[in-house]
């Protein structure tokens, strides 16, 4: 028997890399150029290569989308977390995880709502980190030196600000230009902002007293420039007051937030850093006025406030009149009063006449010779009682005094030595053979001549001692003085 051919398929075979291949030119010849709406979603800023992946979602799908480093940096809207875009660009396929992907070329906000919703969210980050915080904001100067405009230099904002400055106080005037619209108006205002508080106080270059950064109307696109971060934050950095004046009253951005002042119209900020030349004449006029006339007003008040005190102080005669009375009185009582007077003392001179009588002057007399004869008395006695005290003193004192006196033991036998020089002489050994020496007696003096060793008289043995012989005493104690110094 034959066995039967197993059965072979029509289709061709293919490989990994063909078959991928072939998707891609499928892919991309069939969506060359596509418009994709979607939420921007993990985007987490440029990959170390430049390139910038993340996805686009909706509601119930999801594709990858990548940004070349190139085209990156040429975008004018920069991809953010949660943004909804329309995205320009081209589909193909990543074949190491066999999946599609949109090649980004252009960004574009999905509608005005898309706008509005990325800068509440970047506005609702920047408060977060406290630049909108009122207490970072400043005063305006009242009277600037110098304005520093941030603005179009052939625009017509630039003209309205400096026609309205000339006609409310013209001041000098430095104007930034920069761009307003497009990629780099960004960059340029911020540069500009931060230009300015770079200047030095005293340079070639004024510094501004006030910075004002203006742009008339325009789409809410047009103005997303002056919402950047980049400019929200040199605008909070700034040491310069700073007012945003940019788009119309109804139009909104960023800066505003972060500005000392926020200014409804280019116009308008012009109005709001000088004041009218022609007020401030008329109102330094008025005070003027107001001043000369005030030392007038000030003099007639006060002469009719005196002329009101003036009515009343009382009069004269009422002033004196009490006074006179009390005095007429007195000037009726003046004589009685003295004859009062002089009788009273009449009295006491009668009183003090009997007080002085010879027999009184005699009786304290004689009162007077007693006492005092009793303290001479008494003064004598106490005369003799300290002299008899000191008497006694003094004799005690003698006699210890002569107790005390050599010349008492030279009456009971002993004699005093004396050398040539008339010092005392304590030592035989101290004595030279033929010396003169001097002999003193209670009864005389007697001179002899000292002989030799032969002559010397050996000394007495010493009495056995009784006891432990006493302590010696020392040189210096056995030449101190004794009774025998004179």
């Amino acid at each position: 028997m034959v066995e039967p051919q197993e059965p072979r398929a029509n289709a061709p075979e293919w490989s990994v890399s063909e078959l991928s291949a072939a998707l891609r030119r499928t892919v991309e010849d069939a969506y060359g150029h596509v418009r994709v709406r979607g939420e921007i979603s993990g985007y987490r800023g440029p990959h170390a290569s430049g390139h910038a992946y993340f996805s686009l979602k909706d509601a119930g799908a999801r594709l990858d989308a990548v940004i070349w480093k190139g085209t990156f940096q040429r975008l004018r809207l920069r991809p953010e977390e949660g943004l909804e875009v329309v995205a320009i660009g081209r589909l193909t396929t990543y074949p190491g995880k066999s999946g599609y992907q949109i090649v980004i070329e252009a960004l574009e906000f999905a509608g005005a709502g898309a706008i509005m919703a990325m800068l509440e969210e970047r506005k609702r980050r920047l408060a977060a980190e406290g630049l909108f915080d009122p207490a970072r904001k400043v005063a305006l100067p009242f009277l600037p030196q110098v304005v520093g405009v941030v603005t179009s230099p052939t625009g017509a904002v630039i003209r309205d600000i400096l026609h309205r400055l000339s006609d409310r106080f013209p001041r000098r005037v430095l104007v930034w230009p920069v761009r307003v619209q497009g990629e780099t108006s960004a960059a340029e205002v911020a540069a500009a902002i931060r230009g300015f508080n770079a200047l030095p106080e005293g340079g070639p270059i004024p510094r501004p007293d006030v910075i004002v950064v203006a742009r008339g109307g325009g789409a809410l696109e047009d103005l997303l420039g002056f919402s950047e971060e980049s400019v929200v934050r040199a605008a909070a950095e700034s040491d310069i007051p700073l007012v945003a004046a940019v788009g119309h009253e109804t139009d909104v951005t960023l800066i505003d937030f972060a500005a000392d002042v926020r200014a409804p119209t280019p116009t308008a900020a012009a109005e709001m850093v000088v004041p009218v030349r022609s007020d401030l004449i008329a109102t330094v006029e008025d005070l003027g006025a107001r001043l000369a006339a005030a030392p007038l007003r000030l003099l007639e008040r006060r002469r009719a406030d005196l002329r009101a005190y003036a009515r009343l102080l009382p009069s004269p005669e009422s002033l004196f009149a009490v006074p006179r009375q009390r005095l007429d009185v007195a000037g009726e009582r003046l004589p009685r009063a003295l004859k009062a007077n002089a009788a009273a003392h009449r009295l006491a001179l009668v009183r003090a006449s009997t007080r002085l009588s010879p027999e009184a002057l005699r009786l304290r007399i004689g009162r007077g010779s007693e006492r005092v004869e009793g303290l001479g008395d008494r003064l004598r006695r106490a005369h003799q009682v300290a002299m008899d005290r000191r008497a006694a003193r003094l004799a005690a004192m003698e006699q210890l005094l002569r107790a005390l006196s050599y010349r008492e033991v030279l009456s009971r036998g002993f004699a005093l030595v004396r050398d040539g020089a008339g010092m005392a002489v304590r030592r035989a050994a101290g004595i030279a053979p033929g010396a003169a020496l001097d002999l003193e007696f209670a009864d005389g003096h007697v001179a002899v001549q000292a002989g030799g060793p032969s002559d010397a008289v050996p000394p007495a043995a010493p009495p056995a001692p009784r006891a432990r012989p006493a302590p010696r005493r020392s040189r210096k104690a056995e030449e101190g003085p004794t009774l025998f110094d004179p």
